[in-house]
């Protein structure tokens, strides 16, 4: 395997939609046995840049090479036809189907196969999945099996498809910690074999990771690429972005008189957590962190009264709350941005604005309870400015914003009804490194100026520059207090990782 020649090679490649400039003289060269990962914000590119190396688009100037020879009209079946293939955050599987039927489909319509031989469709899937060194029942129909073992269904079929160029867009999602080492497992079986890979995503502890080069994009040019080991977090992040993030752990005012905010004493919920215990003080920022399962989101989910405590106390400011709803915990100043905003943290089809104020109507209706539009425009324009949000109008739908700018929706939502509390469940997952970047800083922006807030999140990067202190959860029992300057990251996911065992 020569991994100094060229396998595809675009030189000075444009591309414009109705005169937007979407990729402008980008150079490219992918070699074999590579890992690569392409990063940039939503809209910098990416997307068009993967669709003309698979055909889908035909680049307006530039040229594309292939094993050395210019390919004059590149097509997905031409793209196909020489080993690349995609596969995108659906995955594109019959869930129907088998999973032997799955991964040999592809196969048996580009070779125009006119009958089915069922021993031949077994033995190539079969032979997919004994490459990639996993095991899958072959008869299994596919929308019984799991989000990992669907994603590596799409690997097995552009693997019995001769792949030598497999491109994956996010793919790890909606994967846990243990199904994410599993499938990068995989990918550097892969990547032995001689496939090369380029592996699109916004998560940089996983590119730092698994990726071998790096290509970063801005605004639809090639900004920085080189070996991965050339690069730190923060250099990614500013090429990406073009400011630097500041990834030193959250200091804020720490005063021996600081008042406490939230108090919970042995409070239990039956199938959710047990017998846990901890405060927050203004200017503070409390993480929680653990496994899936670890009784992290049903804690939170009950300090906003969304489900009952069966047993213990929850005090606000010294005095005891009943949180019985979502509503008693509003009116005692706590509010909670949940885990998805697609479902639980937006109405879609609504405009900007009226997701921004639907928390404090009635603060913004008159009297007999009529609602203004020129107080709700007002107030989404606040926001809008404030926390940064990119759109051309507070009348556009929120379906319409990309994901970081959906959460800032979401997060303006809940700081209008000036809490003394918030809950943050999750708040950068699923948003590009700008948002993440614009979010983390707001977080400890808010708790300088007094608020008490509570970050749940997985994500140990996010966990270690925000917070004064972690709890770790397992089992739903707090099994540990950490104050963030007496541990590094690696030690603390370490620590997550132990509750694997």
């Amino acid at each position: 395997m020569n991994t100094d020649s060229s396998f595809i090679k675009l030189t000075n490649i444009g591309k414009s939609f109705a005169g937007v400039v979407a990729l402008k003289g980008i150079d490219l060269e992918i070699r074999p046995g590579k890992i690569y990962c392409l990063m940039g914000e939503n809209g910098c590119g990416k997307s068009t840049l993967i669709k003309i190396i698979s055909g889908v688009y035909a680049p307006d100037q530039g040229k594309i090479e292939l094993d050395g020879k210019l390919v004059k009209h590149m097509t997905p079946k031409e793209a196909i036809k020489n080993g690349i293939e995609v596969i995108y955050q659906d995955f594109s599987v019959f869930p129907n189907l088998t999973v032997a039927e799955n991964i040999s489909v592809n196969t048996e319509i580009t070779q125009k196969r006119k009958a089915v031989n069922w021993k031949r469709i077994y033995r190539q899937a079969q032979l997919a999945l004994d490459k990639l060194g996993i095991t899958l029942p072959l008869d299994e129909t596919v929308e019984r099996l799991s989000v990992a073992n669907r994603q590596l269904i799409a690997i097995s079929r552009a693997i019995a498809h001769d792949a030598r160029l497999l491109i994956m867009d996010e793919p790890t999602t909606a994967l846990t910690k243990r199904e994410v080492d599993a499938l990068f497992a995989v990918v550097k079986r892969l990547n032995a074999s001689g496939i090369s890979i380029i592996f699109v995503s916004h998560k940089l502890d996983e590119v730092m990771q698994l990726s071998q080069e790096i290509v970063i994009m801005r605004n639809g040019e090639k900004v920085a690429d080189g070996s991965i080991s050339d690069f730190t977090k923060e250099d990614i992040i500013y090429h990406m972005t073009g400011r630097r993030l500041d990834s030193t752990s959250y200091g804020g005012p720490q005063s021996a008189g600081a008042k406490t905010t939230l108090e919970v004493k042995h409070i239990t919920q039956k199938g959710g957590f047990t017998d846990v215990s901890f405060g927050i003080k203004e200017c503070e920022i409390v993480g929680i962190t653990g496994l899936l399962g670890s009784g992290r989101t049903a804690l939170a989910n009950a300090l906003f009264g969304i489900h009952k405590i069966d047993s213990g106390e929850i005090l606000l400011e010294g005095k005891k709350v009943k949180l019985g709803s979502v509503r008693s915990a509003v009116s005692n100043g706590i509010a909670y941005v949940p885990e998805d905003r697609l479902t639980e943290g937006l109405f879609l089809s609504q405009p900007i604005g009226k997701n921004i104020a639907v928390t404090v109507l009635d603060k913004i209706s008159n009297r007999i309870g009529m609602l203004k539009a020129s107080s709700i425009k007002a107030l989404a324009l606040q926001w809008i400015e404030t926390l940064h949000i990119k759109t051309s109008s507070d009348e556009l739908l929120a379906h319409s914003l990309s994901g970081g700018n959906q959460q800032k929706v979401v997060i303006a939502k809940w700081l209008a009804i000036e809490p003394k509390v918030l809950i943050l469940n999750g708040p950068t997952v699923g948003v590009d490194i700008g948002a993440k970047t614009d979010i983390i800083e707001m977080v400890k922006s808010l708790a300088r100026q007094g608020m008490s807030i509570i970050l749940v999140s997985d994500d140990v990067s996010e966990i270690m520059m925000c917070c004064n202190r972690i709890l770790l959860m397992r089992s739903g029992r707090i099994t540990e207090e950490i104050l963030t300057d007496h541990i590094t990251e690696p030690e603390l996911y370490a620590k997550i990782r132990a509750q694997e065992v």
